[in-house]
């Protein structure tokens, strides 16, 4: 395993030491010992640690305090509890915390070494994942709009915003979820969606609902091509789609993410087309 620096966080004497001797018999660096939240601040800006094991429980504090604490000095700090309490709420209360992984004591060495590993392997599959996902949803895209109107859709660069935008007309959102988490918006207006209906279709649309049942396929197909295109490169995402939600009408905003989304404006011989797609770490 890639050596880690990390930083122990209990109380407890004894168990400090267990964890340092199960860590250090891995080749680990501990490059420091906290037991309360001004300890772990200081620790944690001293020694600019990328693994925090974190007690529970300590004193005019709990671990969850803790690792906000620690998420605000760096975000990318991983951390990983350990504790004599584990049940459902400590592990829900733990997730909405950004805890990367939950250890109970007594503690087992391979558990908890199998928990950093598990992180560290995640974190790696993810930074893997975003050098990757946009390219292949606009390849998705592209080969879905030659395949239904036998044209070329050309696009604009790519831009990283996460700002509010005014929607087209018609947005579809389609939700992804897997190892990691993300969604895909296709925004168009309501006359470049009349226009591309029509050419899948082979004739005129009937009515506004034939219009978004368009779309909202056409979405659907270009997440789920992509996706699958993701899964066969690492079958470890695991990803599949939601249903698409569809929203239209005047005024519509596309809402701030509370995901970093990656944007391209994309021309088409039926007008322009915004594909926004963005992922997290997690299942949610």
């Amino acid at each position: 395993m890639e050596k880690m620096r990390v930083v122990i966080v209990d109380d407890s004497p004894f168990s400090i030491n267990v964890i340092r001797d199960i860590l250090e018999d891995k080749g680990f660096e501990i490059v420091g010992e906290a037991g309360n939240l001004d300890e772990v601040i200081k620790v944690v800006q001293e020694t600019k640690p990328q693994l925090i094991t974190m007690d529970m429980t300590l004193p005019g504090t709990d671990g969850l305090e803790c690792t906000r604490a620690v998420h605000k000095i760096d975000e990318e700090i991983k951390v990983i509890v350990i504790s004599s309490m584990m049940d459902e709420e400590i592990l829900k209360k733990a997730k909405q915390n950004k805890v990367d992984g939950y250890v109970q004591k007594p503690i087992d060495p391979e558990e908890l070494i199998a928990q950093i590993e598990k992180v560290v392997s995640s974190d790696q599959l993810f930074k893997e994942l975003e050098k990757t996902y946009f390219s292949t949803f606009k390849e998705a895209f592209s080969g879905g709009i030659t395949r239904f109107t036998k044209t070329i859709a050309e696009f604009d660069e790519d831009k990283k915003s996460n700002d509010v935008e005014v929607s087209r007309g018609i947005s579809v959102v389609i939700g992804i979820i897997g190892n990691f988490s993300g969604r895909m918006i296709i925004d168009i207006s309501n006359e470049s969606a009349g226009n591309m209906a029509k050419i899948m279709l082979r004739r005129d649309p009937k009515n506004q609902e034939e219009i978004l049942n368009v779309m909202g396929e056409f979405a659907n197909i270009i997440a789920g091509n992509a996706c699958s295109m993701m899964n066969r490169k690492n079958k470890v995402y695991g990803l599949r789609v939601a249903p698409p939600t569809i929203f239209y009408g005047e005024s519509i905003k596309i809402s701030k993410s509370k995901i970093d989304t990656l944007s391209v404006l994309t021309h088409t011989d039926f007008g322009e087309v915004l594909l926004n797609v963005g992922f997290k770490r997690g299942e949610e």
